[in-house]
């Protein structure tokens, strides 16, 4: 059995669904925190249970990775844990930066110790760019000095650290994957991509917060499930933290642009005052994956943004809120 922490997220999602269609078992564990509309979460599980009518079977449990109990019985009975559960949000992090090392550090030691007790397979954690901060050089090589800028970007380098350590300690097989920006179908709506997006089409010029100048590497969400599905089939980056991006960059000013010439060029577009703790720049070096997993980005920015754009116009009512039940 597959074990999902944040299964019925973004990412986590994506990777549930996947590994369904290809026949695995699958648990998802979520706890549907409303950091955004729970009605994607719910379609995301929906789209999971249409996989296992032709696949593996799946399972949701609505629970918490802060629940140590919880995650002890789910893992006991997992093979492989892909952990994916974490408060996300750089904005939120400086807001509430307890709340985050609540869920990102001391739920991610629940999942290791509920592993080190059960002897799984494989232990996959999702870490971030965000570990990075200010850069010494671009891009970023796994090597390079840590120094992040958010309490975001300090929990996912705790967490990572834990995973490394109790790999060691414990003997435990684990991979950190520093993912970059993903972006994609069902991707969160405060996203930068998705809010140009839903904006210019509904004829709202797209908000650039301070200069448009801060770059990123975008990272389409079908590369960031291939290299971890990759990992159900090799040891060769036990213990080992790999960066997962597109080596491909792009100004958020020109991310506007492209998003705003796409669906409404007539609009202007409008800039508003920087966020705290947000990177400056992020660029990944993956020739580290690539030489372990054979790991190779497979969309740039622009036919990625293009094919994002496709499907939010065929999927609006994604982002529309959901009457939920009692």
């Amino acid at each position: 059995m597959i074990l999902v922490t944040g299964g019925a997220g973004f990412i986590g999602g994506h990777l549930a669904e996947t590994f369904v269609r290809e026949g695995h078992d699958v648990v998802a564990l979520d706890n549907l925190e409303p950091f955004y509309d729970v009605g994607i979460k719910r379609r995301t599980i929906e789209a999971a249970r249409t996989a296992a009518e032709d696949g593996g079977s799946y399972e949701f449990v609505e629970g918490d990775v802060r629940d140590a109990e919880t995650v002890h019985d789910l893992v006991a009975d997992a093979e492989y844990v892909f952990h994916q559960a974490a408060q996300a949000g750089v904005r939120t992090s400086v807001e509430n930066p307890r709340k985050v090392d609540d869920i990102n550090v001391e739920g991610t030691l629940n999942v290791l110790d509920a592993a080190r007790e059960s002897g799984v397979e494989r232990v996959v954690f999702a870490s971030s760019s965000s570990v990075y901060g200010k850069p010494v050089s671009l891009p970023y090589q796994e090597d390079q000095p840590t120094t992040p800028v958010s309490p975001y970007g300090v929990s996912k380098l705790a967490a990572e650290n834990y995973v490394r350590v109790y790999g060691d300690l414990y003997d435990i097989p684990t991979v950190a994957l520093r993912y970059f920006t993903v972006y994609g179908p069902r991707m969160r709506p405060n996203m930068a991509i998705s809010n140009f997006v839903s904006r210019c089409t509904n004829d709202e010029p797209p908000v650039v917060y301070g200069d448009g100048s801060q770059t990123r590497d975008f990272t389409y969400v079908a590369d960031i499930v291939r290299a971890n599905a990759k990992l159900l089939d090799t040891d060769a980056a036990d213990g080992e933290t790999m960066n997962i991006g597109s080596t491909d960059t792009v100004s958020i000013e020109t991310l506007a642009t492209t998003v705003r010439d796409a669906i409404a060029p007539e609009l202007d577009i409008e800039y508003g005052e920087r966020q705290a703790g947000d990177a400056e720049h992020t660029h990944a070096d993956v020739s580290k994956a690539g030489e372990l997993i054979g790991y190779e980005p497979t969309e740039d920015i622009r036919s990625g943004v293009e094919r994002f754009i496709d499907w939010y116009q065929d999927n609006r009512e994604w982002y529309e809120p959901l009457v939920r039940s009692s």
